[in-house]
């Protein structure tokens, strides 16, 4: 079966790309005055720490949905327009990581720490809520699935989705008490996705 999603997976890669880049923007050297030494530089760099930290989480993050989203489009091969919308919704949240990312690096440290948290682990939720709904459109129709897919892989794939909804619910729940908290919630579920993406066997179980 020939592959209908070589624009869609080109176009979503380039849009990944771009909020990866868009983190970037927010790393901000430092200005000196003249006679300002080392220390004072080091000093400066320190101080802006939870940047370095909002972009250290919010890259892997994203990289994290590329690989996932990267494994998803590796099973889908015909897409029909539901599909496309949905995906298109991913890329739109994707799109929008910098936004909060760039709260935590300016807010961690202020007394809107724990606003910044909650816009933050609010975004995963939908950006989870858009996966689940990208892979029900997939499966909603087998003919749009690579030939050979089992029926195992299609649950399994779903439910890491659906897992992954109430973890991201819970860790926007905490993050109006622990927003510290909040964040390890969300970091140790990338852990989790990276982990359990390794363990799904794609192929049809031979039957005796």
């Amino acid at each position: 079966m020939e592959k209908e999603t070589g624009r869609i997976e080109a176009f979503s890669d380039g849009v990944f790309a771009i909020a990866v880049t868009l983190l970037v923007l927010e790393l901000h050297v430092p200005e000196l005055k003249d006679g300002d030494t080392p220390v004072h530089l080091l000093e400066a760099l320190k101080i802006q720490w939870p940047g370095y930290i909002a972009f250290i989480i919010s890259f892997f993050s994203i990289f994290i949905i590329w690989v996932n989203h990267h494994k998803v489009f590796k099973q889908i091969y015909r897409r029909n327009t539901g599909l496309m919308f949905a995906n298109g919704l991913i890329l739109f949240l994707v799109s929008l990581v910098s936004f909060p990312s760039a709260l935590l690096a300016r807010f961690f440290l202020s007394d809107s720490k724990q606003l910044s948290v909650t816009i933050y682990t609010g975004l995963f939720v939908l950006i989870n809520l858009a996966f689940n709904l990208l892979w029900q459109q997939a499966t909603s129709d087998k003919k749009l699935l690579r030939p050979g897919i089992s029926d195992a892989a299609i649950r399994q794939l779903r439910n890491n989705y659906l897992y992954g909804f109430p973890t991201y619910l819970a860790a926007f729940v905490v993050s109006f008490f622990y927003p510290d908290l909040a964040l390890s919630i969300c970091v140790l579920l990338w852990v989790f996705w990276a982990a359990s993406s390794k363990k799904i066997n794609f192929t049809e179980t031979p039957t005796l």
